[in-house]
């Protein structure tokens, strides 16, 4: 299919890219009509490897026969439309780092019970509504040895366009569902669950008891406030990060890596 250019940023035909907003683009009252954006060739790529369904592509001129051939070659019967840096820019609302945006149909999520089956390191996201720390702590899960990820009904979308740039692509290499059941649904399909929060009944990380239990699911909690008294209460472990000179937390996409690495399994590292 020929590219098409694109000269007025209220071109109808380009209204996935500029004219929804990300609620909209998911379409919850219709699921699965429900689309993403995936920026950057190097991330798009990923998300057609992991077997993701592009719907259209929005690139600048330049990286048609750039960065953008091999991407547009394996999808042959999508539409393509181009523009200049200026106007893709404006378009977006800001400047594209990588040049390339590609709609893609959101996937239809696995159950809880599947995921667990399937899994013996879970990461729980309880509440963490900063894109970026999402991505992040996608992007250490996958790296790092965890099986998947569950988000708790308040947690941000992990297909949020920001979240999904910050992971790298991430998102589309680990398993994720919602978690409605909260911690007892996760008991019930044989996990030990980890509540990560200072508190003076902490076990200390490194504790290698933890590394020892077969199945196990690491709760993160919410940026400024951690995780809620009632969650920590129901924890089977609750878990610190040693801290030195006074410092009384981390950021939690940094706490979340230090607790992959140290409560993956044996061998994953």
């Amino acid at each position: 299919m020929d590219p098409v250019e694109i000269t007025a940023i209220d071109d109808p035909r380009i209204k996935i890219f500029a004219g929804l907003t990300e609620a909209q683009l998911r379409n919850t009252l219709h699921p699965d009509d429900g689309l993403f954006i995936a920026e950057s060739p190097k991330v798009i790529r990923v998300a057609l490897d992991a077997g993701l369904v592009p719907v259209a592509i929005l690139c600048e001129k330049r990286h048609i026969e750039g960065d953008a051939a091999d991407i547009i070659a394996r999808v042959p019967d999508i539409p393509v439309y181009t523009g200049s840096r200026e106007v893709l820019a404006a378009i977006t609302g800001y400047t594209l780092t990588r040049g390339v945006l590609c709609a893609m149909r959101r996937p239809v999520l696995p159950s809880v019970e599947d995921v667990c089956k399937a899994s013996r390191r879970i990461v729980v996201i309880d509440d963490v509504s900063d894109t970026t720390n999402i991505g992040s702590i996608f992007r250490s899960a996958a790296a790092l040895g965890m099986d998947a990820v569950l988000m708790g009904p308040t947690a941000c979308d992990p297909l949020n366009r920001r979240a999904v740039r910050v992971s790298m692509g991430s998102v589309f290499l680990i398993p994720w569902t919602r978690l409605e059941g909260g911690l007892k649904q996760l008991k019930s399909c044989g996990f030990k669950t980890v509540a990560m929060a200072l508190r003076h009944n902490s076990v200390d990380i490194s504790d290698p008891v933890l590394k020892a239990e077969h199945k196990l699911a690491i709760v993160m909690g919410t940026e400024g406030e951690g995780l809620p008294i009632e969650t920590i209460d129901s924890a089977d472990y609750v878990v610190k990060i040693p801290m030195h000179h006074d410092v009384d937390s981390l950021n939690v996409a940094t706490a979340s890596a230090i607790a992959f690495y140290e409560l993956a399994l044996p061998g994953v590292q």
